[in-house]
């Protein structure tokens, strides 16, 4: 690796890092590109997302119903961890 580090001192490469700057120019106006066009990808899907479950929800929405309060000590004990504390 040092020889050849010192041949290259020696003798460099004409033209090694010709077109390096333009390569890399390029590489990140594509990446900008795709990152730009991946936000409004992702802005479209949750636009689509939210508009279809909003359909849904209104379209095959059923009526509200109030829910009765869950209580361990209520006569039909769905929070009891066992049928001991089930008030029957």
């Amino acid at each position: 690796m040092d020889n050849l580090l010192m041949q290259l001192k020696r003798n460099p490469s004409a033209g090694l890092l010709d077109g390096l700057d333009d390569r890399v120019l390029m590489t990140l106006g594509i990446r900008q590109r795709e990152a730009r066009e991946s936000r409004k990808f992702m802005a479209l899907a949750a636009c689509v997302s939210l508009g279809g479950g909003a359909f849904a929800g209104i379209a095959m929405g059923e009526p509200a119903v109030a829910a009765q309060p869950l209580s361990p000590f209520a006569p039909t004990a769905m929070l009891s961890p066992s049928s001991l504390l089930d008030a029957r």
